[in-house]
């Protein structure tokens, strides 16, 4: 889905690197020279195509080198023209529009770490692993991918020696999670991105471990956020700032009938899972159906992604 337009930064692609088999590496500088904006680990940012298709990656190179931006890009066979225009037409030298960078994957300090990656989930955790080696804090990282050839940074991640267990499912088999999560270990920070299957079984584990523990980023929406139709009803939504009143019916987004009403409002993947359309909540009650925000954030009721969630309460105002 082609996203609403905002403005961004230019950016120069200054080399492209094949990482493993489908997966592109792009090194994004200022045209200029010029710093890039500071970011942390876990932090992603739009990448905002010719095509008019705006996609999200995450930032994998290194968060205290201001002179460049690192994404990784997996050829994905089911494409709706991120991937595939990034590996059939982006070169070197090309110029680029990027919007961020965004953090909805923040890292915690903690003497302890466990990272569990899954495919092109290594890139959010690259930084993470990263800082956690600096700080001298305990860390491992288990990272699965279906073959050997297709898992990126493998050479990166050859320098960490033990504290890195590298699965390929044709020679290990199904990734040892139980070994790794069955037993709750206080004190430790879990970190988990890749496929859906991968993170609900990581979120299954850890639902015995301390509240707050297990930190997770999902590239696509969570499984079970379907929604029928028949079951949403009429809601207005109130914009403390501009003064707009706006109904919003069954089928139609909060996003898409304020923007209806002449609103120019910012957002990106349109399903839930970015962070670009968060938007504060000021009275009444949401139906979070978001894939990014806690139990403990949605209970708090403060913010709502408004590209995919809706009222409870027959009024919603928002600090727009």
């Amino acid at each position: 889905m082609t996203a609403h337009s905002e403005s961004g930064r230019e950016v120069l692609v200054r080399r492209m690197t094949w990482e493993a088999d489908g997966v592109l590496s792009l090194v994004l500088v200022d045209p200029e020279g010029k710093p890039l904006p500071d970011w942390h680990p876990g932090a992603h940012v739009d990448l905002c195509l010719p095509s008019g298709v705006i996609r999200q990656y995450s930032l994998c190179g290194d968060p205290d080198d201001p002179t460049y931006y690192r994404v990784a890009v997996l050829q994905e066979q089911s494409s709706r023209g991120g991937s595939d225009f990034v590996h059939r037409q982006v070169r070197p030298g090309q110029r680029l529009q990027v919007r961020g960078p965004r953090n909805n994957f923040a890292f915690h300090a903690s003497d302890r770490y466990l990272f569990v990656a899954g495919g092109i989930g290594i890139t959010p955790l690259l930084p993470m692993v990263a800082a956690a080696a600096r700080s001298r804090a305990e860390w491992r990282l288990l990272y699965g991918g279906r073959h050997r050839a297709s898992m990126a940074f493998l050479d990166e991640l050859a320098g960490y020696g033990g504290s890195v267990v590298v699965s390929p499912q044709d020679e290990a088999g199904l990734m040892d999670l139980d070994g790794w999560l069955a037993r709750p270990q206080p004190g430790v920070q879990v970190y988990c991105c890749g496929p859906e299957p991968l993170l609900a079984a990581v979120e299954n584990l850890c639902r015995s471990w301390p509240d707050g523990t297990l930190q997770v980023e999902r590239f696509a929406p969570r499984a079970g956020n379907e929604y029928a139709i028949e079951s949403e009803r009429d809601f207005d939504v109130v914009c403390s700032q501009s003064g707009a009143r706006v109904k919003v019916r069954p089928g139609c987004s909060i996003l898409e009938s304020l923007r209806n009403a002449g609103l120019d409002l910012p957002s990106s993947c349109e399903e839930g899972i970015c962070g670009t359309c968060e938007t504060a909540v000021l009275e009444g009650s949401v139906d979070h159906r978001d894939s990014i925000l806690s139990d403990a954030e949605r209970a708090a009721n403060d913010t709502m992604m408004i590209c995919v969630s809706r009222a409870q309460s027959p009024v919603l105002v928002l600090d727009l």
